[in-house]
């Protein structure tokens, strides 16, 4: 990568992380200091308080990836952010479930990440486009995986207010950093042609991977509507539960850079991609087979084996749309990828806790489980991307034929 290249990869892989951090940072203790508030006792009603950011965030993307080809991409992204920090301090001075759930709502609807995906590809060249794709990717699981490990923590100090307070004044930062930090965006030539809705829509890869990521972040926050009560259950505190997180998440950090990048490399990322879905689906099955008395050191395992396959799924499949879609089309089929996304995290919420309420943590399990399967069925006949060829890669051609 050029210091550019370099440079707007690194800003805007901060900004995407820190939006996340919106979702993430609430996640493993939304479900338990919900219930503090007036209609906490409504499993339902939380589990919608907590997805509903994901509803508004799909249903406005595809407008906010239009509006930057427009207006630009940096005018589009800042106003953004700011409706995302309205929101987030709306949560925090929220006294009721139904105020949570209107921050919630306004947070969502900053929904800037096929803005900031677009500002990306167009800041990069093709040939290192995938890596600055898999470093946003990677920023998503680092984000969620430090979530994990200091909410609990910080939770317990200054509670869920001060969590969406947080999140606000880290949305301003970002501002700044998509004023001062990212480079400036390409002048928008004319006469370009541009990908229809309907051609994305109609992709093959494209569906399996808008598919994927759909169930992955359904299942990832509907799992986190009980994961949290089974380890109060299993018997370590609320305020203690990064004793688990923090571990499970850098030993399976460590593991995905010690398989993802070298398999990749070899031509197994179809095997290596597909095999993160399957131990995914069967971290689903057996946290079924154990909801009823779980172990903290088994908990502790099926959380690594999850951010094992997890963490390989998030890096690998931003990646892999930017570098399916056709070119011309690529604005349009991110907005397409980041709306699916989000509709899995309010599917995930909403459904998540419907399941809770009704059929019990057994029953969100099995529910999980069933679509880890479906996904695995449908992304089996996916074929990986060949490898973009770099100047390197011809230096290094012609240094073997010498």
């Amino acid at each position: 990568m050029t210091p550019a290249e370099r440079r707007a990869s690194g800003s805007l892989a901060v900004v995407f992380a820190a939006r996340m951090l919106g979702l993430f940072l609430v996640l493993p203790v939304f479900a338990l200091e919900a219930r503090r508030y007036p209609g906490g006792d409504d499993a339902g009603l939380v589990g919608l308080a907590m997805g509903i950011y994901g509803l508004t965030q799909g249903v406005l993307q595809i407008p906010y990836g239009l509006a930057s080809d427009r207006f630009g991409r940096k005018r589009v992204i800042v106003l953004g952010l700011a409706v995302f920090a309205f929101g987030s301090f709306v949560a925090a001075f929220a006294s009721t479930l139904n105020g949570l759930a209107i921050g919630r709502a306004l947070q969502g609807a900053g929904a800037v990440s096929a803005a900031v995906t677009a500002l990306l590809a167009d800041l990069t060249r093709d040939e290192v486009r995938t890596k600055a794709m898999a470093l946003v990717g990677a920023s998503i699981g680092l984000t969620f995986a430090l979530s994990l490990v200091v909410a609990p923590a910080v939770a317990s100090s200054v509670g869920l207010a001060g969590l969406f307070a947080a999140t606000g004044v880290l949305a301003l930062a970002c501002m700044a950093v998509i004023r001062w930090w990212a480079p400036a965006e390409p002048v928008v030539h004319k006469n370009v042609p541009r990908g229809r809705l309907s051609e994305v829509l109609a992709h093959g890869p494209l569906l399996r991977l808008n598919a994927g990521v759909f169930v992955l972040h359904a299942v990832q926050l509907a799992m986190w509507m009980a994961v949290p009560a089974l380890l109060v259950q299993a018997g370590l505190p609320k305020d203690s539960h990064w004793m688990v997180y923090l571990p499970a998440v850098l030993a399976s950090f460590v593991v995905m850079g010690a398989t993802l990048f070298p398999l990749e490399r070899r031509g197994y990322l179809r095997a290596v991609f597909l095999a993160a879905i399957g131990v995914v689906g069967l971290v689903q099955l057996a946290l079924l087979a154990t909801a009823s008395a779980p172990g903290l050191l088994v908990l502790g395992l099926l959380l690594f084996l999850f951010f094992c396959g997890f963490n390989v799924l998030e890096a690998t499949q931003p990646s892999l749309a930017s570098r399916i879609a056709p070119p011309h089309a690529r604005g349009a089929a991110l907005g397409v990828y980041n709306t699916l996304q989000s509709l899995g995290f309010f599917a995930g919420g909403a459904v998540g806790g419907w399941l809770v309420q009704h059929v019990g943590m057994r029953g969100l399990f099995a529910a999980c489980a069933a679509l880890m399967a479906l996904w695995l069925a449908v992304a089996w006949p996916m074929r990986a991307p060949g490898r973009t060829r770099t100047p390197e890669d011809a230096l290094a051609d012609e240094a073997q034929a010498t």
